[in-house]
């Protein structure tokens, strides 16, 4: 037997979701820690809470090279070993997409809470409508349930006035929605061009992206580690945080150049990791068989 714990700093109790410590003190298994979130530079506490984490792991996983490479950086791992297990997708291939529409689609989706980014794409959308027929910017996704206890639906009634006082309402469509999987998968493939276009320089794991790349759809994202590292060869495009020039430039370009992008997009799966749940599954497998085999040997 094993545990498999996953960290994130706010998923568990306590500051910095130190109440995780607790939990651990009381596994006899192997455990392996998997890391969602691995911060350049984490406050002191943070640093504390994930160095106890680690001392008392068998097994640290992160998602990326990049991560990785900031848990060397930082001398976090002592002497835990670290492998690179990439996040995993859903394959799309038993779906079909939505109907075709007539309009080209931008889709950001993602439970929403500032930092996202949306703002700036509802920005770039006012040098888009010269595109015949104009996009739609379709954000999908409800409302983060610990953003939405403290704050409410004002992120998303400000990204709705953003795009009323920009004159760009008619091609803003917000569902605020929780789709399940064949659903999601569809509303993927319906889109011309996936955008990222995070405010964060330190995400060091993006789902959404990765879904986004296994579902061959050309991605605009901004900067952030992750997508730095998947679409830095050439497998989409990438922009500075916050600027809606650029982002604007970066979709035009996809939109205008529809066979090139796809091209760009087909490229991230052959040139990049096996994304497939299955080929995660296995390789937990082959980590989880090494460290249940050492410890009935020892």
């Amino acid at each position: 037997d094993a545990v498999v714990i996953q960290h994130e700093y706010g998923l568990y109790g306590g500051p910095d979701g130190s109440d995780v410590v607790r939990l651990m003190r009381q596994v006899t298994v192997p455990m392996v820690v998997v890391l969602h979130t691995v911060l350049p530079h984490p406050t002191g506490h943070q640093r504390h809470v994930l160095n106890t984490i680690i001392a008392r792991a068998d097994q640290v996983v992160v998602m990326t090279q990049n991560a990785q490479q900031t848990l060397t950086r930082t001398n976090t791992v002592g002497e835990t070993p670290v492998v690179v297990i990439p996040h995993g997708a859903t394959n799309v291939a038993d779906v079909s997409p939505n109907p075709t529409s007539e309009r080209p689609v931008i889709l950001t989706w993602g439970l929403l809470s500032p930092g996202k980014g949306i703002e700036w794409m509802i920005d770039a959308l006012v040098a888009l409508r010269d595109i015949s027929p104009p996009p739609r910017y379709i954000v999908a996704g409800r409302t983060h349930p610990k953003v939405q206890a403290r704050q409410g639906e004002s992120y998303r009634e400000l990204l709705v006035e953003r795009a009323r006082e920009r004159g760009v309402s008619d091609l803003v469509e917000f569902e605020d929605v929780y789709r399940d999987s064949a659903s999601l998968r569809r509303l993927i493939l319906s889109a011309d061009v996936v955008v990222l276009p995070y405010d964060s320089f330190d995400q060091a794991t993006s789902g959404v992206l990765v879904d986004a790349l296994v579902a061959d759809r050309p991605v605009v994202a901004t900067a952030f580690p992750h997508a730095v590292e998947a679409l830095g060869n050439g497998s989409g495009l990438i922009v500075n945080q916050r600027d809606s020039e650029a982002l604007s430039a970066a979709v035009r370009w996809m939109l205008t150049h529809p066979e090139k992008a796809r091209v760009m997009a087909g490229s991230a799966r052959s040139n990049g990791p096996d994304f497939s749940w299955p080929a995660v599954a296995r390789s937990y497998l082959e980590v989880i068989g090494r460290l249940v085999a050492a410890r009935e040997l020892a």
